[in-house]
């Protein structure tokens, strides 16, 4: 299913070559594996294959106890990838995230030593614990994929994935994340309260003795590795776009900067987010181009954390999906 909640699905697919077909049945069987440990999150769980596909940035929200934490940590369990985990802080300084210049006794130099950064998927626990200083580390990471201490870049490893988790209700400790660090983001996913029945399924585990603290006991297989990471983002980088399909993104960022209840719009930068991501959904689902279907499905992921809405109109109720739902409908979709 996408990875948004949208009533926009993508087509039946063509067949294409069978070795990309391997691949993809490869990042299916990561899909299964992360359902033996998270329950109806399946569109979640498909968000964050796209997000590390596109070679971006997921950030999770949702109270707490929705699988946040335990989404990321099984994800990482299906794959083979080096995975560090960051426990967001007021008092966590930069360099306890990018690692920091230690002194030597034995031989009297200052060696470095990594951070918890130099990693292929990091999970940023409660990001918005932090201050705005300890943040601005990570936003170099996410950005430059380096890490700068004492004058000297340092490259972080590839692939590089930050999964960042954010509380929406708790507001004493927190810290805003500055717009732009939520535009290194590629797309904020909500995790909302499970239905009845999958509330149900995750007492079923638990009863049946799942223990979230460890992940493999629920029996995720790592199913990819680096390699086949790299080389499916090589893949979704080279599936192709319409001149029609590009010029309907663009009317969309534009039409989200001329809505009356938007203060900020989408970007340049917001409009190549949503064709990356339109590029990786279209890759999953078997095509080599992407169609007007693939960018319906990733408007809200993508742009929700982008657009401003006026003061006057969140008075009224207007959130972020409301007017992209909106513009959904006016914007004309290419045939």
């Amino acid at each position: 299913m996408p990875p948004a909640t949208t009533e926009h699905t993508a087509p039946e697919h063509d067949p294409t070559t069978a070795a990309g077909s391997d691949l993809r049945d490869a990042f299916g069987r990561v899909r299964t594996e992360v359902a033996k440990a998270v329950v109806g999150q399946e569109g979640a769980v498909s968000g964050m294959i796209v997000g590390l596909l596109a070679q971006g940035h997921v950030l999770l929200e949702g109270v707490p106890g929705v699988a946040k934490t335990l989404l990321v940590r099984s994800l990482a369990a299906a794959m083979t990838l080096d995975t560090k985990r960051i426990q967001f802080t007021p008092d966590l300084m930069p360099g306890d995230v990018t690692g920091s210049l230690v002194y030597d006794a034995s031989t009297g130099t200052f060696p470095f030593r990594e951070g918890p950064v130099f990693t292929n998927v990091l999970l940023a626990d409660e990001v918005n614990r932090t201050p705005p200083k300890t943040q601005s580390a990570l936003l170099e990471a996410m950005e430059e994929r380096q890490v700068s201490v004492d004058g000297d870049a340092r490259a972080l490893p590839d692939p590089f994935f930050v999964a960042a988790t954010m509380n929406p209700i708790e507001f004493e400790g927190t810290y805003t994340l500055p717009e732009a660090q939520l535009d290194r983001f590629l797309m904020k996913l909500t995790l909302d309260i499970p239905p009845r029945d999958v509330e149900w399924q995750v007492l079923r585990r638990h009863a049946d003795g799942f223990v979230p603290r460890d992940v493999r006991s629920a029996g995720i297989t790592p199913v990819v590795g680096v390699d086949e990471v790299v080389r499916a983002q090589r893949a979704v980088r080279a599936v192709g776009a319409r001149d029609d399909v590009l010029a309907y993104i663009v009317d969309l960022a534009r039409a989200t900067r001329q809505a009356p209840s938007v203060r900020v719009g989408v970007s340049p930068r917001g409009a190549t987010a949503l064709l990356a991501a339109a590029k990786a959904w279209a890759w999953l689902t078997g095509y080599d181009a992407i169609t007007p279907d693939h960018v319906q499905a990733m408007v809200l992921p993508v742009w929700r954390h982008r657009l401003r809405v006026a003061a006057d109109a969140e008075l009224e109720g207007v959130g972020a999906d409301g007017v992209l739902q909106q513009v959904l409908e006016q914007v004309r979709v290419p045939i």
